[in-house]
């Protein structure tokens, strides 16, 4: 049982946000309020399988994420804030500084002075603000305002997550039913964690309102590769994997942002997923005081069953 709070969730129709709001409201003294931006995004958590007991204690709030008083009036009343809203592939309505650096900035500024005492902020594992790749640079600016805020907070970097539902799980799940994957450099490094452990892992460091940065991934390091052969294997499939170079990938990316308005895959993205992710999770797991991980295979075999 862990002590309840009124928790704000933004961007809580993802994945992970709407596993939070279901995971928050089965202790019977949270209460959630769910923030995003459209109506479109409310239906999608109106739908959520909650109880009535549930439900009443949910609010969704459509509101503009840079909207500063209209984001302090959904927080009044708030104890723990946990900050979602980013995104991986930029386009020319969808750009990184609005979506990680004015989001949080705005964020921050709503919650100055108001009631609430810790703030959880989702980020990529490898973001830093003089990191070369647009992405992880924006997002290691967003991580400086919350860290360098009054207000205490958690940042937490993690790679890909693979949960129930989610697309990187279903991506996955298509290919270890192929005979023949083409995979951009497959000697990548892989980490991915199970959404059920990040979520964990944010109410944990939420709970003990922890200050600082933190990289947490899953339990297991291996190639792009190897993933794919381990998925393949869950299913009882045979799969053969042929490496593509990067540089390939990089120049139809470029071809697609410049023909596009919102193309499959951009530059950028392709270099965060093409990132290495081989990080010591026991620094995070300590601080957070978690139990072990999910291990791969269980990870696999629940995100595929669904």
């Amino acid at each position: 049982m862990t002590q309840p709070h009124s928790w704000l969730i933004t961007g809580a129709n993802g994945n992970l946000g709407k596993r939070l709001i279901t995971t928050l409201l089965g202790e019977p003294a949270n209460k959630v309020i769910a923030v995003v931006r459209s109506t479109a995004a409310q239906q999608v958590i109106q739908g959520l399988p909650l109880l009535e007991a549930q439900r009443d204690r949910l609010q969704i709030k459509v509101v503009d994420y840079t909207d500063v008083s209209a984001m302090r009036e959904a927080a009044v009343g708030v104890s723990r804030v946990i900050h979602l809203v980013g995104i991986l592939k930029e386009t020319k309505s969808a750009r990184y500084i609005e979506a990680h650096e004015v989001s949080t900035q705005a964020l921050l500024e709503a919650l100055d002075g108001g009631s609430v005492e810790h703030l959880t902020y989702l980020s990529i594992l490898g973001s830093t603000p003089d990191s070369s790749n647009l992405c992880l640079a924006s997002k290691g600016r967003a991580e400086e305002l919350c860290l360098e805020s009054t207000l205490p907070s958690c940042v937490l970097r993690v790679p890909m997550v693979l949960g129930e539902g989610d697309y990187a799980s279903f991506a996955l799940f298509a290919r270890s039913g192929r005979a023949l994957n083409f995979a951009f450099r497959a000697s990548s490094k892989e980490q991915p964690i199970y959404a059920g452990d990040v979520v964990s892992a944010v109410i944990a460091g939420a709970q003990i309102k922890h200050a600082g940065a933190l990289d947490l991934a899953g339990p297991e390091k291996l190639t792009q590769r190897e993933l794919i052969h381990r998925s393949a294997q869950v299913m009882g499939n045979g799969t053969r994997v042929i490496s593509i170079p990067v540089f390939v990938g990089m120049t139809l990316a470029r071809v697609l942002t410049a023909l596009l308005a919102n193309p499959p895959i951009t530059p950028a993205m392709l270099e965060v997923l093409d990132e290495d992710d081989d990080t010591d999770i026991a620094p995070a797991m300590q601080a957070l005081g978690l139990d072990p991980l999910t291990g791969l295979d269980e990870t696999l075999a629940a995100v595929f069953e669904r």
